[in-house]
């Protein structure tokens, strides 16, 4: 994943908007304060209250965890309770139509839509490094994001085809594929069906962006692009999941839901 910025001042919006910034429906820009010429958000207050919203606590691993009952789980109940209503309305119409229509589908990204990051993200005082990120996701052990693996279930066994769109990386492929596979989200983790990055050998869908070894695509161009892809594939996307708006622009999808991210900002 290439978290190309981090703004504390969108942390901080998101923080405190909670449930009403992260509401089901299509995806908007505009959320970064980067241009105000007002005094920032004091980072030290915005950690505190990145903790209150995620209920973080360390377990007896020593790994930091979000509440299962505070504000960020109940954000993410709220959004998953409508997601389920838009599958199963995708599943009826399915039904009804046979093989007349499209067949439904639904897109994922990963990275703190399906695993938590949590624990990276607060030892690493919110900031990046790509070889520790790495490491990280090598270590195929992050937790789920409340309900998301669910989801994914919840989907398949209603017919609706499910499918991952994420900035991991090529090289990060079977730990991704063992760690979903630990929360749950067993479901479809082939190549056909799990979309990464692969900037040494891009697919001929990206060819606007990118070329073997010419990686351009920014993360709307890829996520998109993709999207394009599975629909040109015979499949409807009915909607699409992710943490980052850029996760959910570009089209393609019917439903765009936004799972709360308080911690990074990908553009």
């Amino acid at each position: 994943m290439r978290k190309s910025l981090r703004v504390a001042a969108v942390a901080a919006a998101c923080a405190v908007a909670g449930g009403a910034l992260y509401g089901a429906g299509a995806a908007t820009a505009g959320q970064s304060t980067a241009n105000s010429t007002r005094e920032p958000y004091n980072i030290g207050l915005l950690t505190k209250d990145i903790d209150a919203y995620y209920g973080t606590a360390l377990d007896a691993n020593g790994v930091y965890q979000a509440s299962p009952s505070g504000p960020y789980a109940k954000d993410l109940a709220r959004v998953d309770a409508d997601a389920k209503r838009t599958i199963d309305k995708a599943a009826r119409e399915a039904r009804h139509q046979g093989h007349r229509g499209k067949k439904p589908a639904v897109v994922f990204d990963i990275d703190d839509t399906l695993l938590l990051s949590l624990d990276y993200e607060k030892k690493n005082n919110y900031g990046y490094n790509g070889a520790t990120w790495a490491a990280y996701v090598d270590k195929a052990d992050r937790p789920e994001v409340f309900g998301s693996p669910e989801l994914v279930r919840y989907a398949a066994k209603r017919g609706v085809a499910v499918f991952y769109n994420s900035g991991l990386s090529e090289a990060q492929r079977s730990a991704a594929v063992q760690n979903l596979k630990k929360v749950g989200a067993d479901v479809n983790l082939d190549a056909g069906h799990m979309f990464l990055k692969d900037a040494a050998n891009p697919p001929a869908y990206l060819s606007g962006c990118a070329t073997p070894n010419s990686w351009t695509c920014t993360t709307v161009q890829f996520k998109s692009g993709t999207r394009k892809h599975i629909e040109s594939l015979g499949y409807d996307i009915v909607a699409s999941f992710g943490d980052q708006y850029s996760d959910l622009q570009g089209g393609y999808a019917g439903r765009a839901y936004k799972l709360p991210n308080p911690t990074y900002y990908v553009g």
